[in-house]
């Protein structure tokens, strides 16, 4: 089995330093691509109410054969949800599609300005954590404005923020405010999904130097940027490379290379951005 580092959270729990995406699977992909990452190692996987596929996840778990308390599972409040009792109800159905007594992570997905009812959210998101039924609590796509928002009002800082980042997007000042806080950067599309950036020739030479694949060099910069990616793979092959990136090291001058692409974003804006 792949050995993976940790990283440790502000609330004290440990978190694997490299995760498995699971969307757009549907629960039977979702189901096949969790037990073969099981298999292969993974121990952090990651799932979410609108991707309409926790119950292919808490199948794979359950039949896994690992033990339950070496899995963390993360799931993801939608924004139709956002509201205290409407959060308390849509967390007990994913922990029923799922098929657990606790979830280890839950965000909120998106933070949905407008709506602004992301803070009444977070307040049942600490009493689920309160009551046992959460281990760790965080949010995505949340802005520093946001989190600040919630240490304000709440007195309790997200111990995640999963973001857009790739090096098409490497979000500096996000990073540096999250470093700042305490707060761990979770990194969603790290491959950047949709783009070029996997045939990008300095992404081939950098990962050429090391004798790996541009997506092992890509998810290698996440995590010396001290960031937690998520790469989304159903394919056996591509999930043990994808978790085998902790063999080698990027120097500093590569590090830069990856950073200095093109830089754009390929999601949606968390200010204006609006997912139900």
């Amino acid at each position: 089995m792949s050995s993976i580092p940790s990283h440790t959270l502000n609330d004290g729990t440990t978190i694997p330093a490299l995760g498995l995406g699971t969307w757009p699977m549907d629960d039977a992909e979702a189901e096949r691509a969790v037990t073969t990452a099981l298999e292969a190692g993974y121990r952090l996987i990651d799932t979410a109410v609108n991707y309409r596929n926790e119950a292919g996840v808490g199948r794979a778990v359950a039949r896994s054969g690992v033990p339950r308390e070496e899995i963390v599972v993360t799931t993801k409040l939608p924004g139709r949800h956002h509201g205290y009792e409407e959060t308390l109800a849509s967390f007990e159905e994913s922990r029923a599609r799922l098929g657990l007594d606790h979830v280890d992570l839950y965000l909120i997905h998106w933070p949905l300005p407008r709506v602004d009812r992301y803070l009444d959210s977070w307040r049942a998101i600490i009493e689920l954590r309160e009551r046992g039924l959460v281990r760790s609590i965080g949010v995505s796509n949340f802005t520093a404005d946001h989190i600040g928002r919630l240490e304000r009002e709440t007195g309790v800082l997200p111990a995640v923020n999963q973001i857009e980042l790739h090096p098409f997007f490497p979000q500096e000042e996000l990073r540096a405010d999250h470093a700042e806080r305490g707060v761990l950067t979770e990194s969603w599309s790290p491959l950047g999904r949709g783009s070029q950036l996997l045939d990008d020739l300095a992404v081939a030479a950098v990962a050429e130097a090391h004798g790996v694949t541009p997506a092992q060099a890509v998810l290698r910069w996440h995590v010396q940027l001290g960031a937690l990616p998520v790469p989304k793979s159903s394919d056996p092959a591509r999930q043990r490379a994808n978790l085998d990136v902790f063999g080698f090291t990027l120097d500093d001058a590569q590090m830069r290379t990856l950073s200095d692409r093109a830089h754009r974003r390929l999601g949606g804006d968390p200010e204006v951005h609006e997912e139900f």
